[in-house]
């Protein structure tokens, strides 16, 4: 029969120790990866500049009748215009004109607020600015193109393919509103 030598001073495969040394080593590694992916997440996420204009809320009240007020939303502007109640005759008046982009002075303002016309303030075709009292319709008139837009923002000539935007926005009370 052969010798063995056993050495009395060495652990017989200690579970405790191995696995502790596995759980060690995954938790490290599990940090090692969180540390590196979380900052490609946390790019993504919207810079404090844009949240801080996601919603404005503008006061009603600084708007005379037939005035129209510019504010700034998202870096473009905003057309918060109080019509006259020429503005809103002329306007249902031409409902169903002919026009590139079709659509009813009611589908343009919130139901029972009729004077109150928001619009983004940026022409359909390049982006310009439109101006307003200068288009042969009463609204607003182009300068880069010459887009003729009427006094609900629905664009009646010119290379612009769709009417002013309106921006989403509710009626916070009766003379606020939350644009965003």
């Amino acid at each position: 029969m052969a010798n063995t030598v056993v050495d009395t001073h060495a652990p017989e495969g200690d579970p405790n120790r191995r696995d502790f040394i596995h759980i060690a080593a995954a938790t490290a590694a599990v940090g090692a990866l969180g540390s590196m992916v979380w900052p490609l997440v946390d790019q993504m996420n919207p810079s404090a500049d844009v949240l801080a204009l996601a919603s404005i809320e503008f006061d009603l009240s600084k708007v005379q009748l037939g005035q129209q007020v510019v504010v700034k939303w998202q870096g473009k502007p905003v057309f918060v215009r109080n019509r006259t109640p020429k503005e809103i005759a002329e306007a249902v008046k031409d409902d169903h004109a002919p026009m590139k982009d079709p659509a009813t002075d009611a589908s343009r303002h919130k139901e029972g607020k009729a004077n109150w016309l928001i619009l983004v303030g940026v022409c359909t075709h390049l982006g310009c600015v439109p101006n307003f009292g200068l288009g042969e319709y009463g609204g607003w008139l182009c300068p880069c193109h010459g887009s003729v837009y009427d006094t609900a923002g629905r664009i009646r000539k010119g290379p612009a393919p769709l009417n002013l935007l309106m921006p989403d926005y509710t009626f916070t009370s009766d003379t606020k509103i939350k644009i965003g």
